[in-house]
């Protein structure tokens, strides 16, 4: 946390801007802060709760509208798309406990490099995306998941999100994260193979390929010839070449240089230079030489 906060005081000394508040805290409990993660936990950690008090008294038939059913949102029940992953089975709050530590270990990191606001993009797209998929796939054959499969593959999507942007952190063991996650995937894979569970499979999946190319699409994760080439060649061709402003260009320049420096000198606060990509490290110099040059 300190870090972070002398990072941003030395880009407003150098640059001459504001932070924006999308990479600061949503609040402040005393010398604690509050922030997106923080909230899903407290929410999950309340869904958790709620279920088990509804299994106690007698009342987990409600809990059977929460679920995802493909064949119940046809029929109207849109907001499976949204609940399921917020029914925690209370025969698996020990697996549930560990979850919501990784998903505060990981999810903060991944909230503070990539800003709140695409941080909770990233969030509904991993909620959303594997449940649509699944409806659609329910016009041929209906789809149910069980208690635990929609939360657990969705906070794997946010460790997978993770290891993009840190493949090369170290973790257990210290093994890498690019290197727990392939091994993960895999043994969630083969368990899920062995007993078929088609659907659980796609959630998964969808999460892990939801994850990986929304960081990539911000351009933080590793860098791929293959995606540059992808990019590359769907990318709209300029039809005139614009003659930029200098005057409008400058105050526009400092913006660019906070945006794009500020996520780089976080990752070397806490994982050291080394563990910039060569596209960072390619930005870090651009915008070094670029400053050099505006104090001449």
């Amino acid at each position: 946390m300190l870090a972070q906060e002398h990072c941003a005081a030395l880009i407003e000394s150098m640059f001459g801007v504001t932070i924006s508040d999308d990479y600061r805290p949503v609040a402040w409990m005393g010398r604690y802060p509050v922030d997106v993660t923080t909230m899903l936990v407290g929410l999950h950690v309340a869904a958790a709760i709620l279920t088990a008090i509804l299994v106690m008294i007698g009342a987990h038939s409600v809990l059977a509208y929460l679920q995802f059913d493909s064949a119940a949102v046809w029929a109207g029940q849109v907001w499976r798309l949204f609940t399921y992953a917020f029914v925690h089975s209370p025969s698996a709050l020990l697996w549930f406990a560990v979850e919501m530590y990784m998903l505060f270990v990981f999810g903060r990191e991944v909230e503070r490099f990539i800003g709140r606001r695409a941080y909770i993009t990233l969030y509904i797209i991993l909620l959303v995306a594997p449940a649509v998929l699944l409806t659609i796939w329910g016009i041929w054959q209906r789809s149910v998941l069980s208690l635990a499969s929609g939360s657990s593959a969705l906070h794997f999507g946010i460790f997978v999100a993770f290891a993009t942007i840190y493949p090369r952190a170290e973790l257990f063991l210290r093994i890498m994260t690019k290197w727990v996650v392939l091994i993960l995937a895999a043994v969630y894979t083969l368990q899920l193979l062995a007993y078929h569970a088609w659907s659980d499979l796609m959630v998964v999946w969808t999460s892990i390929g939801a994850a990986f190319l929304f960081i990539e699409m911000h351009g933080a994760g590793p860098e791929l010839a293959w995606w540059d080439t992808l990019k590359t060649r769907f990318a709209p061709k300029p039809k005139f070449h614009v003659v930029p402003n200098m005057r409008s260009s400058r105050s526009t320049e400092s913006d660019d240089v906070y945006g794009s420096i500020d996520p780089i000198l976080d990752k070397i606060s806490k994982f050291g230079i080394g563990s910039l990509t060569a596209s960072e490290r390619r930005q870090l110099d651009r915008e070094r030489e670029r400053l050099l040059k505006k104090s001449e």
